[in-house]
């Protein structure tokens, strides 16, 4: 199959998610010769301060997070072969409730017709066969996530663009259960609270359209993740060995939402009947 002529757009919330959720299809596609397009939608200004401050503490300066999170994304970004990074810039929501929900520039304030008004130029620009994205939930309820799920589809409708593909990033219920007793099996201390995998935050294993193995790029997601230092210095899945790491983050899995090949089942390529 020819891939230099296709191209992958991944439309993320925040700085660190493109690594969390895709970095194994991003750097897959790297090595494929497809173009990969990254979206970040937010700045990133409600995340840990890099001496470990969160948004809650006084001393907390949203303006240095910022700019510390788009050195990090950049390097996040060339670690994963990212041929074209876009940052939005909306400001960051915060945890549903927070808020900062409703500050001005926030993203989640931002009508929906307004800033898909600007990923869809993005779409006309680069024309991508296949775009991934979060579910209408945004995964699990992040304000952010669930505004780049509605700004995702209501570009796409706006441009009636070549975009074949669409799918949204999943975790099966199955590899839920899997996780929990990798962690119970690793010889060290578990994880934290917010880091705790849950099945109830899993997707139904039927509703899975596609499972890629990425374990061949489990080395550039775990420095991909790495590069966010500020966010993730503490992550207890960075102190996994490798090869436990690459056991667990070796896979990533995403339910089939367009597909205008007409693919059913699971397949184990986003681009699949393409090209």
């Amino acid at each position: 199959m020819t891939t230099a002529a296709l191209t992958l757009m991944a439309v993320h919330a925040h700085p660190d998610d493109e690594a969390s959720m895709t970095g194994g299809i991003l750097a897959d596609a790297h090595a494929r010769g497809i173009t990969t397009v990254l979206v970040t939608c937010t700045d990133g200004a409600l995340g840990d301060s890099p001496d470990g401050r969160n948004p809650e503490h006084d001393d907390h300066d949203p303006e240095a997070v910022v700019a510390h999170r788009h050195e990090e994304l950049a390097n996040a970004a060339a670690i994963l072969g990212i041929t074209h990074l876009h940052e939005l810039r909306y400001r960051d929501s915060g945890m549903m409730g927070w808020p900062q929900n409703d500050a001005q520039g926030a993203f989640w304030n931002t009508p929906v017709a307004e800033a898909a008004a600007r990923l869809a130029a993005l779409i006309e620009q680069y024309q991508p066969d296949v775009i991934v994205t979060y579910d209408e939930n945004g995964f699990y309820g992040h304000p952010d996530h669930i505004q780049a799920n509605r700004i995702t589809l209501a570009a796409i409708a706006e441009t009636g663009s070549t975009v074949k593909k669409l799918f949204y990033t999943a975790i099966p219920k199955s590899w839920m259960a899997q996780f929990q007793a990798e962690i119970a099996a690793a010889d060290a201390e578990g994880p934290g609270e917010n880091e705790t995998p849950s099945v109830d935050l899993g997707t139904d294993d039927a509703a899975i359209g596609a499972i890629i193995d990425t374990s061949a790029y489990a080395a550039a997601k775990r420095n991909a993740l790495a590069a966010h230092g500020s966010q993730t210095a503490n992550s207890f899945f960075l102190t996994m060995p490798e090869e436990r790491f690459a056991s667990i983050f070796g896979r990533e899995a995403f339910v089939r939402v367009l597909d205008l090949t007409g693919g059913t089942g699971v397949d184990d390529d986003l681009f699949a009947r393409l090209g």
